[in-house]
């Protein structure tokens, strides 16, 4: 079940429908996949080979070509990151600016855990989106965000698409974010 911490306050938002409806206010899809259907040697793996990733993209097949239906994404895969990635601290130094997309960011988290930071509306500010297998979100195009792995350096998640490159990152300064 995903977290949410808004920086500004700490105030942390745990419970389902709570997490929900301040997604929602954000304009952030938020849904839930079933983990279980994955089967258990796919479960918290985190060096995949490429007959595991489409075993697990078979699995959500209904899901991510329901979720492909209703907001038009074309192309998907599966990312692994941890301890075994090469060069994991360049890539996740690079994934840690903030930036924007001309396109939605979603990620289906499948293992491990995840953290978005993303710019509220308004003087909400930022707040971390702390995200565990199961859950899905997407964060709207031309929103200021970055996404990072948390303490224990793990994830695979299912991202989609609208253009076939992928999302291509604007960088956007914001002299008031302050890293936690």
């Amino acid at each position: 079940m995903a977290e949410i911490v808004i920086r500004n306050t700490n105030e942390r938002i745990s419970d389902e429908a709570g997490v929900q409806e301040f997604l929602a206010k954000q304009e952030v899809l938020y849904e839930k996949w079933d983990i279980s259907k994955l089967p258990d040697e796919l479960k918290e793996n985190f060096t995949l080979s490429d007959e595991q990733k489409a075993r697990i993209l078979s699995t959500f097949d209904s899901e991510i070509k329901d979720l492909a239906a209703r907001r038009g994404y074309k192309i998907w895969d599966i990312i692994t990151l941890s301890e075994a990635t090469p060069n994991l601290e360049e890539l996740l130094a690079k994934f840690e600016n903030i930036h924007t997309h001309t396109e939605d960011e979603i990620r289906a988290i499948v293992g491990g855990k995840g953290i978005f930071i993303i710019k509220g509306a308004d003087d909400l500010g930022y707040f971390n989106v702390e995200l565990s297998p199961g859950d899905v979100i997407s964060v709207p195009e031309n929103t200021p965000h970055f996404f990072t792995l948390m303490e224990n350096q793990k994830i695979v998640a299912v991202r989609l698409f609208i253009e076939e490159n992928g999302w291509v990152a604007h960088n956007y300064d914001d002299p008031t974010f302050v890293k936690a």
